[in-house]
């Protein structure tokens, strides 16, 4: 999320916001980010991004230097359009992404700046709309959160749309932008404390997760191998082809291999769940539950512990 500077305005009308909206669409193309919701509100805009090539700093410097340069030049202004530096909250994708999306696309409802469900259907200055199947911003993903509804598209947006319009009653969702704490008992339903961070969204093994990988970069420890080799290791120890794995087979030996490579990749060495279901053929929720069997598996199989074996610390290291 990013304000303007003493919560002002940062659109003061259409061509303000068509030149930030065009902007951002360019760099999300240009940087092969993937945009899952957006809203522009009259001081500030909210953003559900997730990089696969550039940095997040680097994308968000770009797009708000740019339109702040610009938006000084139309309006005749000098100085800082912006309110310090923009908030990001890292988000544990397969608990939270779909509270997300509602959240941020109700903003412009709950802004006032649409009347009804009906309006902010077509309203152009939000991911919603692209949703409902109305014009896109180009580098917006909607195919991946329509199927977490159904395999069919028209059906699919009506869930969708009802998801969304449940949200209407739940007003404002401050365990979703608040602070850790408050975030994690919110979504545990418990008052046991465990790990949190308020830049983070997710549950306490996510946060801790995260610690993890931070530490490991910054201690310099060696990075993860690459996820063909992940699977081709694991391949190895089952005598499957690796070109098999993504043909959707669902013989047992196909389907046991998946689910340890998806828990390898992804509870031990941190690798992207919407990557791996693009990689393996699987769904996004489909990756979730193979970790899960992987796991077992991992647990009972010498072989792949000697292969990845994991050190005193729970962390992973490729030998």
């Amino acid at each position: 999320m990013v304000r303007g500077i003493e919560r002002r305005d940062i659109f003061l009308d259409d061509c303000d916001r068509s030149a930030f909206k065009d902007r951002l669409s360019l760099l999300l193309l240009k940087t092969q980010t993937d945009c899952l919701a957006w809203s522009l509100l009259s001081n500030h805009v909210h953003l559900l991004l997730r990089p696969t090539k550039g940095k997040l700093s680097e994308i968000m410097l770009r797009l708000l230097t740019g339109y702040a340069v610009v938006f000084n030049l139309r309006h005749h202004r000098c100085g800082h359009l912006f309110q310090n530096r923009y908030k990001s909250i890292a988000c544990e994708e397969d608990a939270y992404l779909l509270e997300l999306v509602r959240y941020i696309h109700l903003n412009p409802l709950r802004a006032g700046l649409v009347p009804s469900m009906r309006k902010l259907d077509a309203y152009k200055w939000c991911g919603h709309a692209g949703m409902m199947g109305n014009p896109l911003l180009p580098g917006q993903v909607t195919d991946e959160v329509l199927l977490m509804f159904d395999d069919n598209p028209k059906i699919a947006r009506e869930k969708y749309r009802d998801f969304v319009a449940e949200g209407v009653a739940l007003g404002r969702r401050d365990e979703l932008v608040g602070g850790g704490l408050k975030r994690y008992l919110k979504f545990s339903g418990t008052l046991e404390f465990g790990a949190y961070d308020e830049r983070i969204l997710g549950s306490g093994e996510f946060v801790e997760q995260l610690w993890h990988e931070t530490e490991t970069i910054q201690t310099g420890a060696a990075a993860p191998p690459p996820l063909d080799e992940i699977i081709g290791r694991v391949a190895a120890v089952f005598g499957t082809e690796v070109s098999a794995l993504r043909q959707g087979c669902k013989q047992r030996q196909l389907s046991a291999t998946r689910a340890v490579i998806c828990f390898i990749a992804t509870k031990r060495f941190g690798y992207n769940g919407v990557l791996l279901s693009k990689t393996l053929g699987l769904s996004r929720s489909g990756v979730v539950q193979a970790a899960t069997r992987g796991e077992l598996l991992y647990d009972h199989m010498p072989s792949l512990r000697e292969i990845f074996p994991i050190n005193s610390n729970n962390s992973p290291y490729s030998p």
